[in-house]
């Protein structure tokens, strides 16, 4: 036996004379520095018998000399994940609490160096650190696997049911309310925003899940929603109902993206009750064809030239407010195509001069035909506005006469802006 491993044996006799103190201090300690375990009376007993069970099984891996390949996560820290997976506490919770116990271990076990000959103390913590550190490495990477595989099938279970009672909803006949209530845990008589998310890129469902989950506590902050329902349209797509205050304004236009977040959104005007429920939900899904339209488009657009996407992977949150008109165009594409067409004349060209003219003169109008206005919201100078605005009125069927009564001019600058090429020549 090497010098090594007898000092690490005498260590862990003497961690183990003082295991009971060892795992009261962490029971006591995890919860009070990880909020998100700080739970009721059985998920703390559950805990400690992890806790208890971790403890054991580590001080014989070290005592013993255990080959990490043959390391077999405890029974009641397998258990423990799952059930923390169940009640959507993060894994971070978990994996964190594994580092406060390594870390407490390591420390009652410093704290008896004093007692070894100066010669062996560094010998002594070169094998502690080691094979704990082998001990939660292979710990959490299987307690990690248990998490994940249970959060996958209990959303799936869960989502099932939603998925059918949120179906039965949206499809306008009657329903049952308070028996869905009941299976949604999310109140109908409220006044629901709707949003509609799915990935800007490619990400494991696993992540997507992670990803609404951070969305649906963002917007849920910012508009200080009493209940949040999320159900899942297809592995690629989600749906997020948000229950406003009974008081106070809804703080809609501060829903912006969250940093970092990887999803977009589509969001519906808030309603009231049930109908607002479904027009909400109705809405975003028709923003949301909106802006596909518009990004398929682009990306079509830029393949065709052989160029990179400089969006690729930008998310993008548009409210039904900023695409009302559109969104009731939208549903007759060559319509739309025909009085974009009619309306903007050579204006509706495909290609970035026409891109930049449009935008200019729709940005002139919009802002009360201010050429110094329009010049401070494009950051140009008054002269530059001014110059495209001529240029785009020239293109017009009309010329500046076009402009006489603008209305039918924005609306096909708002549908050429949202839906691109598709109304475009």
């Amino acid at each position: 036996m090497s010098t090594e491993q007898s000092l690490a044996i005498a260590a862990v006799d003497s961690l183990w004379d003082a295991r009971e103190e060892l795992i009261a201090g962490l029971v006591r300690v995890t919860p009070t520095q990880i909020a998100a375990l700080n739970h009721d009376a059985a998920l703390c007993s559950l805990l400690e018998a992890s806790i208890t069970e971790n403890i054991v099984a580590a001080l014989n891996f070290i005592k013993q000399g255990i080959d990490p390949d043959d390391l077999e996560a405890p029974t009641a820290a397998l258990a423990y994940a799952r059930v923390l997976a169940q009640r959507d506490v993060p894994l971070s919770a978990l994996i964190r609490a594994y580092r406060i116990g390594h870390s407490l271990v390591l420390d009652q076990a410093f704290a008896r160096l004093d007692d070894l000959p100066p010669d062996d103390r560094v010998p002594l913590v070169l094998v502690l650190v080691r094979r704990s550190a082998l001990f939660i490495d292979q710990i959490c990477e299987q307690v990690g696997r248990a998490y994940e595989r249970e959060r996958e099938r209990w959303v799936a279970s869960r989502s099932g049911v939603r998925q059918q009672w949120v179906n039965e909803l949206l499809g306008g006949g009657p329903v049952d309310r308070a028996a869905a209530e009941r299976a949604l845990r999310y109140p109908l008589d409220a006044r629901h925003v709707a949003l509609t998310l799915w990935p800007a890129r490619e990400m494991t469902s696993f992540d997507l899940i992670a990803a609404v989950e951070d969305v649906r506590a963002h917007a849920m902050a910012v508009l200080r929603a009493r209940a949040t329902l999320v159900v899942p349209t297809d592995e690629r797509e989600a749906r997020l109902w948000l229950a406003l205050p009974a008081t106070g304004g809804s703080q809609l236009e501060r829903l912006m993206a969250p940093e970092g977040t990887l999803l977009h959104a589509t969001v519906g005007r808030p309603g009231a009750d049930l109908a607002g429920f479904r027009t909400s939900a109705r809405q975003a899904a028709q923003v949301k064809e909106i802006l596909t339209t518009r990004l398929d488009g682009t990306r079509t657009r830029l393949a065709g030239a052989r160029k990179r996407d400089p969006r690729a992977g930008r998310t993008h949150w548009v409210h039904y407010a900023e695409v009302a008109p559109v969104a009731l165009m939208a549903g007759d594409l060559p319509a739309v195509h025909d009085f974009v067409a009619a309306t903007l004349g050579e204006l509706a060209q495909t290609g970035p001069r026409g891109a930049t003219l449009r935008e200019t003169l729709g940005t002139f109008l919009t802002h009360h035909r201010s050429y110094a206005a329009a010049a401070q919201a494009m950051n140009l100078h008054r002269n530059s506005v001014q110059y495209r605005v001529q240029q785009a009125t020239a293109l017009l069927p009309d010329g500046a006469h076009s402009l006489d009564d603008d209305f039918h001019v924005r609306a096909a600058l708002l549908a050429a802006h949202w839906l691109g090429s598709a109304v475009l020549t």
